[in-house]
């Protein structure tokens, strides 16, 4: 079983990239942020000719979470127990016995801020939810656009970042929680080259310098870590004409869905 997630940065925008993704990689699951779009534009006639269904959770200009799927997705929670506002940001299902939860996580803005406040609410909310699933959901991911970067290695260049917003202390332990609740990082469970990134800004050349921070990521519950086979970034769609900031990280597991 191969998932994948990606956030897209505006699917009316992306939808060509996506469909040209989806038609090389094949994924059975491909979990969706920033779609920025309301649910009743969602384009899931396109998708649908594609072999995908779709199940989202929208809104206009911001936000927007959506999880396409080959196989029916099922048990659908399309908010975050305990998370103040109506800020679309995660999108729990299950498909083919596997518990996919598609998060995206407060970018924060400034640390210090009242919006750094509400990621770190958010990302409280988000342990209290992982830990009740995990009771009942043995086999769970949990993938999406964390805004995090959990560890230096994960940053071009750490004492630049350091204390700053997605790599501050409050943040990366709140990353660490998770972890302690039994789930893996399963991109670090192999080798990988040394500055694999899937976020750079698009201004000052970030990309072509690879000034860039992985901040998306695909955490597991044991049992599923242990049936990974691979995880990977994917940063070819940034090379293409008008990219999304952010590129997909793939994972695959000896199941099938």
């Amino acid at each position: 079983m191969k998932i994948a997630t990606w956030n897209v940065n505006s699917i009316r925008v992306r939808l060509p990239q996506v469909l040209a993704w989806l038609e090389k990689e094949n994924p059975d699951v491909l979990c969706l942020q920033e779609t920025k779009i309301t649910d009743e534009e969602f384009p899931t006639a396109a998708l649908r000719e594609a072999g995908y269904r779709a199940v989202y959770a929208g809104q206009k200009t911001y936000n927007g979470v959506a999880t396409l799927s080959r196989a029916p997705a099922e048990d659908i929670v399309s908010a975050l127990p305990g998370a103040a506002g109506d800020q679309k940001r995660l999108l729990a299902a299950t498909v083919g016995g596997m518990r996919v939860i598609n998060v995206y996580i407060p970018n924060g803005e400034e640390v210090g801020s009242e919006k750094y406040s509400y990621k770190l609410s958010w990302l409280k909310a988000l342990e209290k939810f992982i830990a009740r699933e995990l009771k009942s959901h043995p086999r769970l991911a949990l993938l999406g656009d964390y805004n995090v970067a959990p560890e230096a290695r994960d940053v071009h260049d750490p004492k630049r970042w350091e204390g700053r917003v997605l790599f501050s202390d409050k943040e990366r332990a709140a990353f660490q929680r998770l972890i302690r609740h039994g789930l893996a990082d399963v991109f670090r469970q192999f080798d990988q080259p040394e500055k694999c990134f899937s976020w750079w800004d698009y201004r000052a050349g970030a990309f072509q310098r690879n000034h860039g921070l992985r901040i998306d990521h695909i955490l597991c519950s044991p049992r599923l870590a242990e049936a990974c086979r691979g995880c990977r970034i994917d940063i070819e769609p940034r090379r293409h004409e008008r990219p999304s900031d952010h590129v997909p990280v793939i994972a695959e597991f000896g199941v099938t869905p």
